[in-house]
Parts: structure tokens; C-alpha cells; sequence
């Protein structure tokens, strides 16, 4: 019998591929922003900046199949959110306001002038789209890789719906800024919704197929929801991947192909 894992244990699994990631990101750097260090690395180039948002509980490690291939010939950008690796914790809210805003702060202090191609995996994904909405004139480009979707953890995808083991497991392997954004991801997928589709420039879609695999209630809301990402955005080109949630390791090129065409 092939073994198919439940969705409930994807994002535990994920932490798990991160932790045994073997590539690296070069150059990594500290820089002081808001009076808050904050950890990234960043080549320039003379090209539309290319931004990474990392999924929870990941780090900028999480891109290092992806990162030096386009920073090789492209302006990119990828980095620690609050909390996050080097990165000082800050004392405002977790959800996607201010986190959006954060990350502008780092735009503006390493002098990276908009438009730019926004990447965002999982919840980075959710923050890439809480950008996208509200500061459109800002994006370029959006490339969602297997995204949270705004309304993730509603109806059957409710945390209180998991299975106790795993939230028992998401509890013991999550830090507290992790629980902190989990904790504000309603909120962020209310304010995403409540806005304006990005519709400014291309967007892609890459979405993980072999979750669909997997037919557990749960699974079927996710992949409900997985499919539902593209309806949120008329005229996005949604790509189903060979792969699990950890597209950025497990298909790298599919994501590095993304960007390369919207650049």
C-alpha cells in the first residue's frame, strides 16, 4: 500500500526537510532597520528585484536551492522575518500588516526601488498576497508556491479540527513567534480578502499535487482550498508540481522556471 501523508503532518514534515537542508545561502548579512537587526542576503543587479517570503517556521535556508541560481544575474533579495534566525523579534503583532511593513522597511533600507516579483511560499505566501492586494502599484509580479490560502484554517480546516497528536507536535516543534503568526492568520487572510485582487502584473500559480493524493477530511479542505488559490486572482496561471509543500526543495526548478518568465 503506498503510504500517503495527512495533510495535518505537511507542515510538520516541511520543518523537518529545513532542518536537514544541506545548500546554503551566500553572503548572509545583518543590517539594523527600525532599530531592529535583521538578517538577509541581497545581490544587485540591474534588473526588477526578486523578493523571497519564507512559510512559518521556515528560514531564508529554506530558498537555497533557488536563491544563488537567481541572484546570479538578478537583483534578489531573500531574509529572516522578526524572530527568525539572526533576526530580532519584534515587539508589534505577527500578522501580515505589520509584517508587510517590515519587510518595506528592509526594501527602503538596502535602497531597492519598486516594482518587484514577490515570492512567497506557504504563509510567506499569505504575506506575499497582503502586499500584492494593498500596495499594488509596488508588484511586478506574484508567484504563489503552494500558498497558504486566506481562509486556511476556517470551517474543516480549523486547528481545533487537527488530530491532538499533531497539535500537540505543532506546539513542542513551533517557536513563539511561529504560534504568534498562526495565532494572527485569520486575521491576515480577513484583510487579504477584504482588498482588491492583485491583477497589475503576471501571476503564477504552483501548487503541490501529490497532497491530492490523500483523502482524509482535512486533505479535502486543503486541497480544496489549494485549487480555490487561482479563482482569488482572474487571469493567474496555476501549475500543478510533482512534489509535497516543500516545493522550494523538492522542485526548485519549478519555482527558479516562474521566475525566469515573469522576469
Amino acid at each position: 500500500m503506498k503510504f500517503r501523508p495527512s495533510i495535518t503532518v505537511i507542515f510538520l514534515l516541511w520543518l523537518i526537510a529545513l532542518s536537514g537542508c544541506a545548500a546554503t545561502i551566500p553572503a548572509i548579512t545583518t543590517a539594523e532597520v527600525a532599530g531592529r537587526q535583521v538578517e538577509f542576503a541581497l545581490s544587485k543587479h540591474q534588473t526588477v528585484p526578486v523578493i523571497f517570503e519564507n512559510g512559518l517556521g521556515g528560514t531564508l535556508d529554506g530558498w537555497a536551492e533557488i536563491y544563488p541560481k537567481i541572484a546570479r544575474d538578478n537583483t534578489a533579495l531573500v531574509y529572516n522575518r522578526a524572530g527568525y534566525g539572526n533576526s530580532e523579534e519584534a515587539a508589534t503583532a505577527r500578522d501580515g500588516r505589520h509584517i508587510v511593513e517590515e519587510l518595506r522597511g528592509l526594501l527602503v533600507n538596502q535602497g531597492l526601488t519598486p516594482p518587484y516579483v514577490l515570492v512567497g511560499h506557504s504563509l510567506g505566501g499569505l504575506y506575499m498576497q497582503w502586499y500584492a492586494r494593498h500596495h499594488p502599484d509596488e508588484v511586478a509580479a506574484l508567484i504563489l508556491v503552494d500558498s497558504t490560502h486566506p481562509a486556511q484554517l476556517k470551517g474543516a480546516g480549523a486547528i481545533e479540527n487537527w488530530p491532538l497528536w499533531v497539535r500537540w507536535l505543532l506546539d513542542l516543534m513551533t517557536s513563539a513567534t511561529a504560534k504568534q503568526e498562526l495565532t494572527a492568520l485569520d486575521l491576515t487572510g480577513d484583510e487579504v480578502l477584504a482588498a482588491p485582487p492583485y491583477s497589475g502584473g503576471p501571476i503564477i500559480v504552483l501548487s503541490a499535487a501529490q497532497p491530492l493524493e490523500d483523502t482524509s477530511e482535512l486533505a479535502l479542505d486543503a486541497n480544496q482550498k489549494r485549487k480555490d488559490i487561482a479563482r482569488l486572482y482572474p487571469g493567474a496561471i496555476q501549475r500543478w508540481v510533482d512534489s509535497g509543500h516543500v516545493i522550494p526543495l523538492e522542485k526548485p526548478e519549478s519555482v527558479i522556471s516562474a521566475i525566469h518568465e515573469v522576469l
